[in-house]
């Protein structure tokens, strides 16, 4: 577990970066075969992701309920935009598998928000935390009088 940091940090990213929000939801509990495969599937696409730098992703948190959150950030959309469609990765084949199994049924809900982010066009607070969120993929630095509010982190 990370340590946490004390004090006031905030993430200062120089480079556009991507914000991706995934998460499904359970609309029928007991139908347990149509949403473990659609569960199960993120974390083979995480392990593969995270052993293949290249591809660009730079990180994630993730929570778990009926309705599940996985918060991502990627170097850009056009990377995350080409693992979605690449034949040679693990997310094409689970999105075919889950329009196969699941379709329109209704067991299952899925759901995503995409957000291509450019320097300056952000601002994040982290006051005594471990690395999390953009302060997570960094760079973290500590909050001066020059970053004291949040109007002032988003003109830097």
């Amino acid at each position: 577990m990370a340590s946490v940091i004390a004090g006031r940090m905030t993430a200062d990213r120089v480079a556009p970066f991507a914000v991706f929000l995934i998460g499904m939801r359970i609309n029928k509990p007991l139908r347990i075969g149509q949403w473990w495969p659609v569960l199960s599937a993120m974390p083979r696409m995480v392990r593969e992701l995270e052993a293949n730098p290249q591809l660009g992703f730079l990180g994630h948190h993730s929570w778990l309920g009926r309705t599940t959150i996985m918060l991502q950030y990627w170097e850009s959309f056009d990377k995350l935009e080409h693992y979605a469609k690449s034949k040679d990765h693990e997310h094409l084949p689970a999105w075919r598998e889950f329009n196969r199994r699941v379709g329109v049924s209704g067991d299952v809900g899925i759901w995503h928000e995409t957000y291509s982010v450019q320097p300056g066009a952000y601002e994040c607070i982290y006051s005594n935390m471990p690395p999390f969120g953009l302060g997570k993929v960094g760079p973290l630095v500590g909050i001066n009088s020059l970053r004291d509010a949040a109007r002032q982190r988003l003109q830097r």
